[in-house]
């Protein structure tokens, strides 16, 4: 269904709120008056202002109301995002109540910005009616709080107005598969989908947003660049032709090694994590996998193992360990600190977020070419985790640690601070040679 072209040309062509006309994708999504309707697909296909106009659509109108959602405060505000971008349009048109993010239109129509960080958020907006609600992102937020906003529709018996829920959104995210779910793969006839891609928006310089895609991780850069809703994690983070095989690497790289730690020993039938040791080059943006520590000891083991790499790695070369959360994770840090790797650079690192989102930045890499693996016994069992991250059912101790050693190598070295009246006597050998080690 849609809505007649007198419709059209007075909610939207003559609409002063609205500083351009669409474009022919954004037209089409504009002119459906289903009751859900999801606009996107690809990155820069003109998702914000899409939404804001129709958002806009009814705002002549007295006492239509309209909610425009973001998953956080932040996104909402960012420069650019929909608030901004509904700020450009409208400050001077209409009137602003920044405490309560909320335009008011001669008409008295009202158009509300709200975000919903927490699924139990959507409770504020427990009294009240829009005639439209519309979900900036939506695969950011939780089917609950997308289901529970269609309480919030409702119109006065006498409103021409269509009740109307509209989103944006690209591929990915927490929300990907109900969303997938919802407007691709289960056709209804109460709503619509209208796909749109960077070649549809002549607003965006396309060249250059598509180099900034580039740097994205393949599967984030075909979601985002292709508005592919079916390609997903599932092996794809890493393949094997992204890898080339050299005899060496420039010796005058910057060097770090980044340890994974197991935290259970192997014994009888058991198979605990591995744990894993990754030394990792870097010179004029050329990564080179070095060398893969991989082993299933008892703790005493994996200590000695970690001192003897430490001996043989070069003297320049930075120490890394993932330090697991609590008390534990703190000690076993220190303790590598006082005693194992006593005289070494070395530092804990603490992480965050999920497996998959630290081995992004690793993976873009890779997929550029500019991932480079040395010769050595250790090259398949590493590259088959790889080529097998996330899905698979398998250790992933090697992604784990070349993760961390991508994200160190990216930060300026950290130069160890000792200082000399921390050494017993101007002689202390052995004092001076660890000094030196560390810097």
């Amino acid at each position: 269904m849609a809505f007649s072209k007198s419709i059209f040309c007075a909610t939207i062509l003559d609409n002063p709120f609205i500083p351009h006309k669409p474009t022919i994708k954004q037209a089409e999504f504009l002119i459906h008056d289903e009751l859900e309707g999801l606009y996107g697909g690809s990155a820069g296909g003109g998702k914000t202002d899409a939404l804001l106009m129709s958002a806009l659509q009814f705002c002549e109108y007295e006492n239509y109301s309209a909610l425009i959602l973001r998953r956080t405060y932040k996104d909402l505000s960012l420069p650019e995002a929909i608030l901004d971008r509904a700020k450009d349009w409208l400050i001077g048109k209409a009137k602003w109540d920044e405490m309560d993010k909320v335009f008011t239109f001669p008409s008295k129509a009202k158009l509300t910005f709200g975000h919903l960080e927490y699924d139990r958020a959507k409770y504020q907006y427990q009294g009240a009616r829009f005639d439209a609600v519309f979900f900036d992102e939506l695969t950011q937020f939780p089917e609950t709080s997308y289901l529970y906003l269609f309480s919030r529709i409702r119109r006065a018996e006498d409103s021409n107005i269509p009740p109307r829920m509209r989103c944006g959104s690209n591929p990915g995210g927490v929300g990907h598969e109900w969303v997938k779910q919802r407007f691709i793969t289960s056709p209804d006839p109460t709503r619509c989908f209208v796909p749109a891609s960077l070649k549809d928006n002549p607003y965006v310089d396309q060249e250059a947003y598509l180099l900034s895609l580039s740097k994205l991780d393949p599967v984030t850069r075909a979601q985002l660049e292709l508005g592919d809703w079916d390609i997903s994690f599932s092996g794809g983070m890493f393949k094997r032709e992204w890898f080339r095989i050299v005899d060496d690497y420039p010796h005058d790289a910057k060097l770090v090694r980044a340890w994974d730690l197991a935290a259970t020993e192997k014994t009888g039938d058991n198979d605990p994590d591995w744990t894993a040791g990754l030394l990792l080059a870097e010179k004029d943006g050329i990564y080179y996998v070095v060398d893969v520590q991989h082993a299933q000891s008892a703790p005493g083991d994996i200590e000695s193992l970690i001192t003897q790499t430490a001996m043989l790695d070069p003297k320049h070369c930075d120490i890394f360990m993932e330090q697991e959360p609590g008390s534990a994770g703190v000690n076993v840090i220190n303790r590598y600190a006082r005693d194992v790797l006593k005289g070494f650079s070395y530092k804990g690192i603490r992480t965050s977020g999920p497996k998959v989102v630290r081995a992004k930045p690793v993976s873009a890499a890779a997929s550029n070419g500019n991932i480079r693996i040395v010769r050595g016994y250790w090259n398949k069992d590493f590259l088959n985790e790889l080529s097998l991250f996330p899905t698979a059912k398998i250790h992933d101790d090697q992604v784990d640690a070349l993760s961390l050693a991508f994200d160190q190598i990216q930060k300026p070295r950290e130069v160890v601070a000792v200082s000399l009246k921390s050494l017993h006597t101007k002689n202390d050998v052995s004092g001076l040679e660890a000094f030196f080690k560390k810097i």
